[in-house]
């Protein structure tokens, strides 16, 4: 293919200011907010897939910020103080993202956020439960006054089997993650940035006047690069501190006057549902085989399917007729610190990955914050 590229084709499509390798939700943001701080810059992104790979069109729009025993251990690792900050990036990447597309495009809907716990899981629902008052304080300057509160009467209205209690987050709400990408991607070309799909970078080869890119449709040659590929940028930069993670979804059928509106967590956040379309969606389950689930690649599981189709049957639809329809997976990327890799990891060469599974919340201020860091390098 190099060899039949025409003179034009190599002066026009092949050499930018700044190519972003990856259009997920990180990579797209990225692009836009450097277009729009200096419209003048010519940008392009590479994708390796007909559509974006990894997580960005294959999540399950929750628009959130975590679930008390997600948050429970997040303080953890990070301290109050710590999970304060993060929370604040993940709330205003939320922000950032429903100011940048509107509400209406991307089919926002706030219909709260309730995180469940199974008749017998006494312990860590009076553990949640007594950190409810805690973490209302922690963010009541960030996201509003008493987001959490004790909603157990409600589990009956949903229609669920027997559960200990359900703690719901008025501030969570659901997104379409389809209409998001596809907005991004509008707005993205409507600013005049390049896209290029199927496009896979096999190497970053650093020169004396900037990077040469190498894909199989040629070279391409930029000033500065960005890599956003969350999970597979260990293929470019091997060094990056990051483990991937699998995370396999199913969606069912459309079901007759379906209980469920909202979002919905269930075992420390391993396991998530929603309704879409009078359809019910569910996630999760790579705790039950965390190394296995530790891959690139994208596939279903015996195990993981099994215990969703039981969650299902049990706790989420045990009196509802209900048939799954599609089942997909997508690749997050996670590591032991919480916040997001942002930097420049060598010469000219930026990195934004290690969204640690809250893409939808934190990927607009981080692909903000990754193009902040190069454009103070210009």
């Amino acid at each position: 293919m190099p060899n039949a590229l025409s003179y034009w084709e190599r002066e026009s499509f092949f050499n930018y200011d700044v190519i972003i390798i990856g259009s997920g939700i990180v990579g797209l943001n990225a692009a836009i907010h450097l277009k729009k701080t200096v419209p003048s810059l010519k940008i392009a992104l590479l994708e390796s897939g007909f559509l974006p790979a990894g997580a960005s069109t294959k999540n399950a729009g929750f628009a959130c910020f975590g679930s008390i025993s997600e948050l429970i251990e997040q303080e953890e690792k990070a301290g109050v103080n710590g999970l304060a900050a993060l929370i604040e990036k993940r709330w205003k990447g939320l922000l950032k993202l429903r100011n940048l597309l509107g509400d209406n495009t991307i089919d926002y809907q706030c219909l709260g956020g309730y995180e469940l716990f199974k008749k017998g899981e006494y312990a860590l629902a009076t553990k949640c439960v007594a950190k409810i008052e805690h973490y209302n304080q922690l963010i009541r300057n960030i996201v509003g006054i008493n987001a959490f509160s004790i909603s157990s009467k409600k589990a009956s209205a949903f229609g669920f089997g027997p559960i200990e209690a359900l703690i719901e987050n008025k501030y969570e709400a659901q997104i379409d993650t389809g209409k998001m990408m596809l907005a991004l991607i509008a707005y993205a070309q409507q600013l005049g940035i390049y896209l290029f799909n199927s496009c896979q970078v096999k190497r970053i080869a650093e020169e004396t006047n900037g990077l040469r890119l190498i894909t199989k449709n040629g070279s391409f040659y930029c000033t500065k690069t960005i890599v956003a590929t969350n999970a597979f940028i260990k293929n470019l930069i091997p060094e990056i501190a990051i483990v991937p993670g699998r995370g396999q979804v199913l969606i069912t059928k459309p079901i007759k006057d379906l209980k469920i509106k909202g979002t919905f967590h269930y075992d420390k956040g391993y396991y998530y549902f929603r309704n879409i379309n009078n359809r019910l969606l569910l996630g999760g389950g790579r705790n039950l085989d965390f190394k296995t689930e530790e891959t690139t690649a994208f596939g279903q599981t015996a195990i993981v399917q099994d215990a969703l189709q039981d969650l299902l049957d049990t706790l989420i639809l045990p009196k509802t007729p209900h048939e799954t329809d599609l089942q997909w997976s997508g690749i997050m990327a996670f590591g032991q610190t919480l916040e997001p890799l942002i930097e420049e990891v060598k010469p000219r060469i930026f990195c934004a990955t290690r969204c640690n599974g809250m893409g939808i919340a934190i990927g607009s201020q981080t692909g903000a914050d990754v193009a902040h860091l190069l454009l103070q390098s210009l």
